[in-house]
């Protein structure tokens, strides 16, 4: 055999086979064997098993095991595929590979989800039990959005409006709070045949769609509004004959996602993997369910899935520690298997369908759960999960009638300049609350740098709501907190009101560098309103996902560390050089996460592409500092929760102004430390003069420095607002102070001014009455028709029901009063 090459045990016709410690083998067909080596291309390996078996390969699937491993199934589809499968099968000389059927994924005795090509690896999942509910076929019945689509009269009319509308929603700008509430109203529209897609309404064409939008911003002196803007659809009736279970829930088959994940806190952890559970088909069980760490695994018996997740030592979050994706009890596909619902999981449910139909009958709702989601709930559960959701939507219904317009009211009162916008649907229904204090409106103009930090801040103990912020830095680099809003949901359309809102409030002519992690629609929200603005991605969330990336690899865990930290230098590289090196590190140990780095879009995150300003700050995390801010007890009111966000800045703007006001110093001392550690540097280095401005300094290398634009090769001058090593160096040979080239957001004075305005208390908050605008709940039901039913006792009836004594036997008394004597 050459130099290189392996023998390819080829097989088809067999099945495969699970065995108990959820590998697989494969028995049955017939085998052929062929040398094959880097330098065999994927067609004439095909055209080679076409001669072999005698079939045609174009409706064929190629997939082979890696060495040591007999659970996952990797798929070759291309030339560099076979070259990595002869890669890999080097030490082992040999590769077996199976020829399987593109339309029939699921063997015999055993159905197995697979990788493709080594880009992502899913688990095996046995034969499902057959005395399991089974799925109803897909051409046997139509699910009601399908009726949608379908009543309009053309059958494609929902899907192609549907398309039209997202493409004029994602060209439109949400220029102010008018605009950028439009994009928030979603529908679904289905075409028959196609699965169920959510998509986003135009603002032109929401009187098609069955809602309404009406926004009315007034001037910045009155900076209070009440937003109105839609409605949800109405969902239509079908009867059981028509519908079809198991349509909606594909949308939750990603709220798990794998080790690494983040959720605010445990209930929100265990609310998303009661999702995860209904949507993929399978029940689980707890092994610990503790306020600090959760481990579940399957409920059948020796089926290998299990997960666990505790808090983080370094963040309020609850994280996924581990997590064993492989269900060898056949559940876990989605299709079959049965669903348990937690009373968490109804209510929330329940509380989006009350908010569409309020009058809904719990015969209507057990109905719906079934067609929906496949859960099957009695009468009784569905009747109290009802009343639970009535309750809670009734409770937000009152405080944002009674409470919220007034506590805008009073924000504008005590705090003029400020902004407060309550959002709400026509009838009254809470959807979303922005905030920002004229106090950090001043503070970001005037002191801080132009970037702005977006993230959630997680809730302990409330899932109802989200909580958004946007923060900057003071001049010593602590958080300074310049906007929130409480929203319903953290989505694309919620980050686009909430952005259209900050722009309003923010009045500034300067280019924003907004610092995100990117996901739950920021990626395209950000640049969507602000036009001209730069969009840096946060490091913690990119490495995070590098290392996801690295886990589907075979390297050892050393290996891995260090093409982690290549990465870090990647986007803490200066210069294009550091950053190709950092690169080409990397690709020499796998050009396929040398390719993955490329893809990410490093012009977003590498100080070497970026074209903003980040200062130094490559995360977003930043915003972890409010994890403690509000209390738990206040996170079920809105007007609580912002009351509670209002008192802590004002104790922190005080606190701040306070202490800085014994600073001597020019700079503040955060940055006079980063400072002196530069000055340190600089003695070693030499200095050549070449004009008034440009010079030329040597050390290790050679850099040049001009003094006239505050520019430095290294770039780190630019990059950081304070003078480099070298700058620093020119500065001490010609004479001149070091603190004129320092960026004037790092000066003493301009931390004063950024805590020159004070937060003022809103002194009755705690005098609110909660009971006002009380009658309109619950809304007023409408009469049946007729004439009401009475109940009316009637002397004359004769008692049909004879009790029995369990003592005697005897008729008419009970055992309590049973006076024979036995």
């Amino acid at each position: 055999m050459a130099g290189g090459n392996i023998v390819a045990i080829c097989q088809y016709g067999g099945e495969f086979v699970s065995n108990s410690d959820g590998s697989m083998s494969y028995t049955g067909g017939e085998a052929h064997a062929m040398e094959i080596g880097q330098g065999t291309l994927f067609d004439e390996f095909k055209s080679e098993l076409t001669s072999m078996f005698n079939i045609d390969i174009s409706g064929m699937s190629i997939k082979y095991f890696l060495p040591n491993n007999k659970r996952i199934l990797i798929t070759v589809s291309s030339d560099k595929d076979l070259q990595r499968m002869v890669d890999f099968s080097a030490d082992a000389s040999t590769a077996e590979v199976y020829i399987l059927n593109k339309v029939d994924n699921s063997f015999c005795r055993s159905r197995s989800n697979v990788a493709d090509s080594g880009t992502s690896i899913v688990a095996t999942a046995t034969a499902v039990r057959g005395g399991r509910r089974k799925r109803l076929t897909s051409g046997a019945r139509a699910t009601r959005a399908r009726m949608r689509a379908a009543d309009s009269g053309n059958p494609n009319a929902a899907t192609n409006a549907a398309a039209d509308n997202a493409n004029n929603v994602r060209q439109k700008r949400p220029n102010v709070a008018e605009d950028a509430d439009n994009c928030a109203s979603r529908t679904i529209a289905a075409n028959l045949g196609m699965p169920v897609v959510a998509i986003a309404a135009a603002p032109d064409n929401i009187g098609q769609q069955g809602t309404t939008t009406v926004d009315e911003v007034d001037e910045r002196a009155t900076r209070s509004v009440l937003v109105e803007p839609s409605n949800l659809l109405i969902p239509s009736v079908a009867t059981p004959e028509d519908v079809r279970p198991l349509n909606l829930n594909s949308l939750w088959d990603n709220v798990i996602t794998g080790v690494g994940q983040e959720f605010d806190n445990v209930k929100d952890f265990r609310a998303q993997l009661c999702k995860y559970a209904i949507s993929k088909g399978f029940v689980y069980k707890f092994i610990k369910n503790e306020s600090t760490r959760v481990t579940v695994k399957c409920n059948e018996q020796n089926c290998a899935w299990r997960l666990h997740a505790s808090e983080s030592s370094y963040k309020q979050k609850f994280v996924i520690k581990k997590m064993n994706n492989v269900h060898t009890c056949g559940g876990g596909n989605g299709k079959d298997g049965q669903r348990r619902a937690t009373r968490q999981w109804l209510t929330s449910i329940l509380k989006e369908k009350l908010q569409e139909t309020p009058q809904c009958k719990p015969k209507e709702l057990v109905r719906e759960l079934y067609e929906d989601y496949g859960v099957t709930l009695t009468y009784s559960q569905v009747w109290r999960g009802r009343e639970v959701a009535q309750k809670e939507l009734y409770d937000t219904l009152k405080e944002t009638y009674s409470q919220l317009p007034w506590f805008c009211e009073r924000i504008l009162e005590t705090n003029p300049g400020s902004v407060a916008i309550l959002s709400t649907s026509l009838d009254s229904k809470f959807r979303r609350f922005f905030v920002s204090f004229h106090a950090s409106l001043h503070g970001f103009e005037h002191g801080c740098r132009p970037l702005l930090f977006l993230d959630r801040i997680p809730l302990k103990a409330n899932n109802q709501f989200k909580l958004l912020a946007a923060a900057s830095v003071d001049g010593d680099d602590a958080i300074f907190p310049v906007a929130f809003a409480v929203v319903e949901d953290e989505n694309y359309d919620s980050w686009i009101w909430f952005l259209g809102q900050l722009k309003y409030a923010v009045t500034t002519s300067r280019t924003i560098t907004f610092v995100s992690n990117r996901q739950k629609g920021l990626d395209e929200a950000v640049p969507q309103v602000f036009e001209d603005s730069h969009h840096s991605y946060c490091l913690h969330h990119l490495v995070e996902d590098f290392k996801g990336e690295l886990r589907k690899g075979l390297w050892p865990q050393q290996v891995k560390d260090a093409m982690v930290e290549d990465f870090t230098r990647a986007a803490q590289a200066c210069t294009i050089e550091d950053f190709n090196a950092s690169i080409e590190s990397i690709r020499n140990v796998s050009s396929q996460a040398a390719d993955w780095v490329i893809a990410s879009k490093p012009e977003n995150w590498s100080d070497a592409i970026f074209s903003g300003s980040r200062y130094d700050h490559f995360s977003s995390n930043i915003v972890d500092s409010f994890n403690n801010w509000i209390p738990a007890k206040k996170e079920s009111s809105v007007v609580q929760m912002v009351d509670a966000i209002q008192g802590k800045l004002m104790e922190l703007v005080e606190a701040r102004r306070e202490s800085s006001n014994a600073w001597e110093s020019t700079l503040t001392p955060s940055m006079e430390q980063k400072l002196q550690k530069e000055v340190s540097k600089a003695r070693k280095l030499n200095v050549l003069c070449s004009s008034d401005t440009v010079f030329e300094v040597r050390g290790n290398t050679i850099y040049v420095v001009n003094i006239g634009s505050w520019e430095c090769t290294c770039r780190r001058w630019q990059n950081s607002g304070l003078p480099c090593m070298h700058a620093i160096a020119v500065f001490d040979r010609v004479g001149r102070s070091v603190y004129d080239y320092c960026s004037r957001y790092f000066r003493t004075e301009c931390y004063h001014l950024t805590y020159s305005a004070s937060i003022h208390p809103i002194p009755d908050v705690g005098g609110i009455d909660f009971n006002s605008g009380a009658n309109s709940y619950p809304p007023a039901t409408r009469r049946p028709p007729g004439r009401p039913k009475r109940k009316r006792f009637n002397p004359d009836k004769t008692n049909t029901v004879l009790r029995h004594c369990s003592r005697c036997k005897v008729a008419g008394h009970n055992k309590a009063t049973c006076e024979a004597v036995l």
